[in-house]
């Protein structure tokens, strides 16, 4: 029986941190595939806070000239470190994107509520990038390649908040991974972050290497944050996405991903990113996301309904 929790879902309808429009459509496509009705067919709570707003710009620029949308994405990133860290005193946020820029803001709000409450923050990566450069190393601009760096405490940073707590190299797992730049490749090896990326996953399977990470969140009695990509999946089963990158998981491991983690009982809040539902084939990606977020929830394969993507 999956224990009752409480869903606070947060609309991030963010796409200033990469060039193809589109993302910010994604929080309604959530709404419209049905994910707070899933969320509540297993028994929990769900509230949805509607989307963040922006706040009033800044003038920020960057010594890099591909950089663009800075103002904007420091708004965002404000505007959600407040909502989140707002919202997990009240239950288990779950921020609807938008670009992975938005990881920016989520998890420098779990980052403050965890150093509020004396725990150590953990962070899953589901992703097929590392989104390890800075706002100096990005060749493109966009910032949807710079979270990790930012959560991990790179430098570089300075037209952004100070994050809360830079989360130890040590606490950080990216899993999945299959598209590194070599900028990402060198910064990554001067860091002890945990990295699970295709191979390893093709070499060792799934659960191991996920189980491990777990079992150092639990022993650290920590606070754990997931933020999945929608091209942590294959293209072929989730096309609505700006980034594809071949290689992807499949169907099954995702969802083996996400009841895992259920199982674990230590996932504190969570990200569903970089959704393009303009790209989507019959809400095919983001019926797909939302049955991963019910997975995660608590929802046993058994207990999976027949989809249909007509």
């Amino acid at each position: 029986m999956t224990e009752p929790r409480t869903c606070l879902l947060i609309g991030a309808p963010i796409d200033s941190g990469q060039r193809r429009p589109g993302c910010l459509m994604g929080p309604a496509a959530y709404r419209v595939a049905g994910l707070a009705q899933a969320l509540a067919s297993l028994g929990h709570r769900v509230e949805d806070r509607g989307d963040v707003t922006l706040p009033t710009l800044g003038d920020q620029t960057s010594p890099n000239p591909a950089v663009h949308s800075l103002p904007e994405t420091v708004g965002w990133t404000e505007a959600l470190s407040a909502a989140v860290a707002a919202a997990l005193p009240d239950g288990l946020p779950i921020v609807l994107g938008g670009d992975h820029s938005l990881a920016l803001g989520s998890v420098a709000g779990a980052a403050a509520h965890a150093a509020s409450v004396d725990r150590p923050l953990f962070v899953l990566w589901l992703d097929a990038h590392s989104d390890f450069h800075t706002p100096m190393t990005t060749t493109s601009g966009n910032l949807h390649g710079t979270p990790l760096a930012y959560i991990a405490g790179r430098g570089d940073f300075d037209a952004f908040p100070p994050f809360p707590a830079p989360v130890p190299a040590a606490n950080i797992c990216l899993f999945g991974i299959r598209s590194v730049d070599p900028e990402e490749h060198a910064a990554l090896l001067d860091h002890e972050i945990e990295i699970n990326d295709m191979r390893v996953l093709d070499e060792y399977g799934i659960v191991a290497p996920l189980r491990e990470f777990l079992e150092k969140v639990k022993a650290a009695e920590g606070m754990l944050h997931v933020s999945l990509d929608v091209d942590f999946l294959d293209p072929s089963i989730a096309p609505a996405v700006g980034t594809t990158v071949p290689g992807g998981t499949t169907f099954r491991e995702a969802h083996l991903v996400m009841e895992l983690l259920h199982e674990s009982g230590l996932v504190t809040s969570l990200d569903l990113v970089e959704l393009n539902p303009a790209l989507d084939e019959r809400s095919r990606t983001a019926k797909l996301m939302v049955d991963l977020a019910a997975s995660l929830m608590g929802r046993k394969v058994f207990d999976r309904p027949t989809r249909s993507f007509g």
